[in-house]
């Protein structure tokens, strides 16, 4: 890629009053705690473009097939639309992402927790039986997705956690990263299984179920399924 188109600032929009607009003004207000929340699906990468949106996008039109109502967000990335809308045209009966709270983008947000911990509490107003996160950019970078693993209410509310990478290398670190987090990746995705050489590899390899949302999204429903299932479970056993 070339360098950065350059680009003139002609007019900014003002409201009645001549004061500027910004999405800020009414964003939806950060939170410290997360309360009672649907399970949380989240799908993460080991960069851009690994298939982290195809993948929470099958998640979703799976889940909806099956009857259950799926909430959606994306919790990292730059200012756009497009995911959140192909979320919705896969059966999100609510999206939101950071945009919602007044943010162009996450580059360079210190904490990205409350941002989450707002974006999960205004979609569980929408009475979801499960709520799918995708997480723009990689686990490392400048997005600031390392900070929404670093939250211990986050943590403890997700009921999977699906990994999407281009190649065996980046599903290993990913795999790596997240077991120093004291983390377990329930399933890996993304472009290294679009081969079922891959994803035989995957699992062999390393441990951990794989899918792939392009050749059998239903397998890939299915083990994440089976993961919210079994966190219920541990919940339930572990109430008085």
């Amino acid at each position: 890629m070339n360098d950065a188109i350059k680009v003139e600032v002609i007019g900014l929009a003002q409201n009645g009053s001549a004061a500027t607009q910004n999405i800020s003004d009414v964003g939806v207000p950060l939170r410290r705690t997360l309360g009672a929340t649907a399970p949380l699906v989240v799908v993460a990468g080991a960069c851009m473009n690994s298939g982290k949106t195809y993948a929470a996008t099958e998640i979703i039109q799976v889940a909806t097939r099956k009857g259950l109502r799926v909430a959606a967000a994306k919790l990292s990335g730059i200012a756009c639309l497009r995911d959140t809308l192909n979320m919705a045209d896969h059966g999100a009966i609510a999206t939101a992402s950071f945009l919602d709270c007044g943010l162009p983008s996450t580059v360079g947000v210190e904490d990205l927790a409350p941002v989450a911990k707002a974006i999960v509490s205004r979609l569980n107003e929408s009475s979801p039986d499960l709520i799918v996160i995708e997480l723009g950019d990689g686990i490392l970078g400048g997005y600031s997705v390392e900070s929404v693993f670093e939250d211990e209410e986050i943590r403890g509310a997700m009921s999977a956690l699906v990994f999407c990478a281009s190649d065996y290398v980046g599903a290993w670190g990913g795999i790596e990263l997240f077991r120093r987090r004291g983390m377990r990746v329930d399933v890996v995705a993304g472009s290294v299984t679009d081969s079922k050489m891959g994803e035989d590899y995957v699992e062999n390899e390393f441990g951990v179920p794989a899918a792939n949302a392009r050749r059998n999204g239903a397998k890939l429903f299915e083990l994440v399924s089976r993961k919210v299932s079994s966190s219920k479970s541990q919940v339930s056993s572990s109430l008085p």
